[in-house]
């Protein structure tokens, strides 16, 4: 360790196959644990136990780092290796104790277009296929602890349709739910992308009662959404223990009885059993930098639905086992960094000292009105070539996002992430508009192609930006209404003129608020490639509206999300999406084509 760089850059598989790893018992004896606090998933990855937040609480809390983003293109800006770069850089060349805490990369996108998490080039957490792909199974749990949520659902309202009081009562049933199927929120989960399950029927052979009059409960439409996306992934990226998880999960709303009351997974009687199919998988799954630092890897709720960020479980044991703790929050600031400040830190008490933007010389130029950036296409000319006019033009994007996050009261270091056709000028210009928007720093970092060594400058950085001093504030108070609330994310953060509200998105509040979860923070689901609503409105639009088209309570995980324009559930696959290209080696037992 590091790993032998060979140039030009191989493929991310191909550099993390060649790598040597440290056994993952050495990786946790670095870090003062021992077999005790472990459980092995083989020799490379293992999960920690949970009591180790109560036996490190007296440790002194390491200096806690959020690795955000500029508003992407459809290919990604580099955050994830930007992390895990940075974190290389501080333990490898700077020797600091640090360790990042990363989100686990649902299947549908690594086998879409976007492909895996793990970072990349000489900046991965590894071995990445199996971080790309099961780990230890906490997706999977999730999947099957939300669907048998579905099935118990959908098996109370056949029987209380089918059965008398009486009947019930003597098959252990105390009381009727009466769930209006027409307010059920919860359908059923699957971790691939799959846009023809979006909307589905259920029920063709039950729509007869016994006496042959029409079924009051089925057949009824329902529809799969993508399994990070279920709010017992939410849940689990915001428990802070297995008592916490055990009281969201029986908070969670699945719809209302037809008195128009919340229905949640207590009156359903299932909260234990999820609570025991999640138990495991909120324990946080260690593993390794290119480099041998340590990684977390756990929960991964959709970014553009849920909070997107990694658990706090996760950051509350590493904050007491590191000086530096490095982590990161789903897409552009204006998402993932805005939940994290205003979702997570509400629940976790952990409040970061600095803040790591994201930018690069591609997506600026997209922003000032270069052309469209498509996933497999080659990159018009006007990203290959110096172009700074069209650089210019598109700065404002990266402004806006510094002047974001410097409103929540933390310093904040721009990272400039080079790509090789990126030109001394372009970087410049990049950095010096970083530094007079009011960045503590703006460092130009080469991580994907020089590992750690790439990022020292930017390390350097981050560890001064640390020790500079912090005015945190959340951006509203929980005590505003639920419109006050969306109002203020979407003129403050997204620029917008105002919000305007469809009928069902007027009644869902007006229904949340009488239920009292009008006090819980806001988890905005829209777009991330454009700081509106709209994906094709790049660089800082203005003049716009948010229009708001469903809200949903998701009041076990702890928050109102409220859907903005066309946002999706369940993902779609492209023409020739990733798994196209994967395979086994047969010869080697090596996965082949996995990025």
């Amino acid at each position: 360790m590091p790993v032998k760089r060979v140039y030009p850059v191989p493929s991310d598989i191909e550099i993390a196959q060649s790598a040597e790893m440290y056994p993952i018992s050495d990786v946790a004896r670095k870090l003062g644990l021992s077999a005790d606090d472990l459980d092995f998933y083989g020799k490379w990855k293992a999960k920690l136990h949970l009591d180790l937040i109560e036996k490190l609480k007296d440790r002194p809390q390491g200096k806690y780092i959020d690795v955000t983003a500029i508003t992407p293109t459809p290919l990604g800006e580099g955050k994830s290796t930007t992390m895990v770069g940075l974190t290389q850089a501080m333990g490898s060349v700077l020797g600091k104790n640090v360790m990042c805490c990363i989100r686990q990369p649902s299947m549908g996108p690594t086998f879409n277009i976007k492909g895996g998490a793990a970072g990349g080039g000489y900046s991965q957490v590894i071995p990445m296929e199996d971080f790309n792909l099961h780990l230890t199974g906490d997706i999977h749990a999730i999947t099957v602890a939300h669907n048998l949520i579905a099935a118990a659902l959908d098996t109370r309202m056949y029987h209380e349709s089918r059965q008398s009081d009486d009947a019930l009562r003597r098959r252990g049933i105390d009381r009727r739910l009466d769930v209006d199927p027409d307010t059920i929120t919860w359908n059923r989960v699957v971790d691939v992308c799959d846009r023809s399950m979006r909307s589905i029927k259920i029920g063709f052979n039950d729509d007869k009662l016994a006496d042959g009059s029409p079924s009051p409960v089925f057949p009824r439409k329902t529809g799969f959404d993508i399994t990070v996306s279920s709010e017992l992934m939410a849940i689990l990226a915001l428990a802070s223990d297995l008592r916490d998880l055990r009281e969201r999960v029986g908070r969670v709303v699945i719809g209302l009885d037809k008195k128009g009351q919340p229905v949640n997974l207590e009156d359903l009687r299932i909260a234990g059993a999820v609570t025991v199919l999640l138990k495991d998988a909120l324990m946080p799954n260690l593993m390794q930098t290119l480099e041998g630092q340590p990684a977390l890897v756990h929960a991964g709720p959709f970014a553009n639905i849920a909070h997107g960020n990694s658990s706090i479980v996760a950051d509350k044991i590493a904050v007491r086992l590191a000086d530096y703790v490095v982590t990161e929050s789903g897409f552009g600031a204006d998402i993932g960094m805005e939940k994290f400040f205003d979702i997570k830190c509400r629940y976790s008490g952990l409040i970061p000292n600095a803040v790591v933007l994201v930018a690069t010389v591609r997506a600026l130029k997209m922003h000032g009105g270069g052309p469209k950036v498509t996933p497999g296409a080659p990159l018009d000319k006007a990203y290959t070539e110096e172009n700074l006019p069209l650089l210019e033009a598109g700065l404002g994007n990266l402004g806006v996002h510094i002047r974001n996050a410097l409103s929540f009261g933390i310093p904040v270091v721009v990272a400039v992430n080079s790509f090789k056709d990126d030109t001394p000028a372009e970087v410049e210009m990049v950095r010096e508009y970083a530094l007079a928007q009011g960045a503590e720093d703006s460092v130009v970092s080469t991580h994907w192609m020089n590992g750690g060594d790439g990022a020292a400058k930017l390390a350097e950085a981050v560890v001064a930006a640390c020790e500079k001093p912090s005015n945190f504030e959340f951006l509203y108070p929980l005590d505003w209404s639920i419109k006050e609330k969306i109002a203020k994310i979407s003129t403050a953060i997204y620029g917008a003129d105002g919000v305007v509200y469809e009928p069902l998105a007027e009644e869902q509040i007006a229904r949340y608020e009488r239920a009292g979860f009008g006090n819980l923070p806001i988890c905005m689901a829209k777009t991330h490639l454009s700081l509106s609503h709209d994906p094709s409105l790049k660089g800082v639009p203005t003049g716009f509206t948010v229009p708001v088209r469903e809200v949903r309570a998701s009041v076990g995980a702890g928050f109102i999300y409220p859907l903005i324009g066309k946002m999706s559930t369940m993902p779609g696959l492209a023409t020739y999406p990733a798994y196209m290209d994967i395979d086994l080696d047969l010869e080697t037992g090596k996965i082949v084509g996995l990025f």
